[in-house]
């Protein structure tokens, strides 16, 4: 007598799945919520304190513009004099100028596969989306407009640069709930995006490993130079140590999170281990050396700290004394 086949379960009504999936999607937008709320909460006393006064002295707009032309009066500055009008009307007259205060900030975020690596309580992604909580907030803080741009080796999601504390912290929820279509990073074409997109003169904060190719000769370099033409470009490289100091864990298979390589290496080798030191201190110099080439301000976050206020704070001071 033949065995009978087991019967199949009954399936739920088509209700009940739609109740399954309902509650999950409203259990994942709470998450969501959640992490967006921390992040803010987080992020506002760096906002109000450490940050506030560095960045409104560091980016002022994009320049003065003349209010109006007046007679001179004793006590103005005699540099303001306007010695053409003064010229054609015989007389004394000065400018006054305001600052043109807006500005506009753009943070591009690179979200490829190594983003997802975190020997601490974050991977580099999620530390990416700190760091753009705290230059969103910063900007519409100081009544500037942010924009942003997620990428990997294509440009997955960009918001337009608007003002307000509702934009910046959609940023920050489009930054945590994105889930990349590719792992690879092209940051050439991230480059090249942010060249086309916006034609005014903006603040670029690249936020990124930088693992694109041959540190000594980038392919993105080019891309780089003509965005740091049309952008004030601002690299923050964000790493993490075990990147570079991995543990003497015996043999282990190792999977390239980009290529989906796998290649088993000896991890108890001390000889494998500093070989692998050397090149994160190759690959880092080579970046610091394109960086300061193309004079752009950079900052160097470590994914695996607790602090990543410390190196944007010092960033920005820095700055401000190349600025003098």
């Amino acid at each position: 007598m033949p065995r009978s086949s087991p019967s199949p379960r009954p399936s739920p009504p088509s209700g009940a799945r739609g109740s399954d999936a309902t509650r999950e999607g409203s259990d994942a937008t709470r998450e969501l919520v959640r992490r967006v709320r921390r992040i803010e909460i987080a992020s506002r006393r760096a906002v109000q304190g450490a940050l506030a006064g560095p960045y409104h002295s560091v980016f002022r707009g994009r320049g003065m513009e003349v209010a109006e032309i007046r007679a001179f009066e004793p006590g103005d500055d005699v540099r303001a004099i306007d010695w053409n009008a003064t010229a054609r009307l015989g007389s004394l007259f000065v400018k006054r100028f305001v600052e043109e205060r807006e500005l506009t900030v753009l943070v591009f975020c690179d979200l490829s596969g190594s983003a997802d690596f975190g020997s601490g309580e974050r991977t580099k992604g999620e530390v990416a989306a700190e760091i753009a909580a705290l230059l969103a907030l910063s900007a519409v803080a100081n009544g500037d407009r942010c924009g942003l741009a997620l990428f990997t080796d294509q440009v997955e999601r960009y918001v337009p640069p608007r003002k307000g504390r509702r934009h910046a912290l959609r940023l920050v929820s489009e930054v945590l709930k994105l889930r990349p279509r590719s792992r690879r990073t092209d940051l050439g074409a991230a480059l090249e995006f942010a060249a086309r997109v916006e034609r005014r003169r903006a603040v670029l904060f690249l936020l990124s490993d930088f693992q694109d190719g041959d540190p000594g000769s980038p392919p993105w370099e080019r891309a780089l130079r003509v965005a740091a033409r049309r952008h004030d470009v601002v690299p923050v490289s964000i790493a993490d140590g075990r990147e570079r100091e991995l543990p003497p864990a015996g043999l282990a298979w190792v999977e390239d999170p980009e290529s989906g390589e796998v290649f088993r290496a000896d991890l108890s080798s001390r000889a494998a281990r500093r070989a692998l030191l050397a090149s994160a201190e190759v690959e880092e110099a080579s970046r610091r050396r394109l960086f300061g080439r193309l004079d752009l301000d950079a900052a160097e976050v470590r994914a695996d700290a607790a602090d990543h206020v410390t190196p944007l704070l010092a960033l920005l001071r820095a700055r401000a004394r190349r600025r003098r």
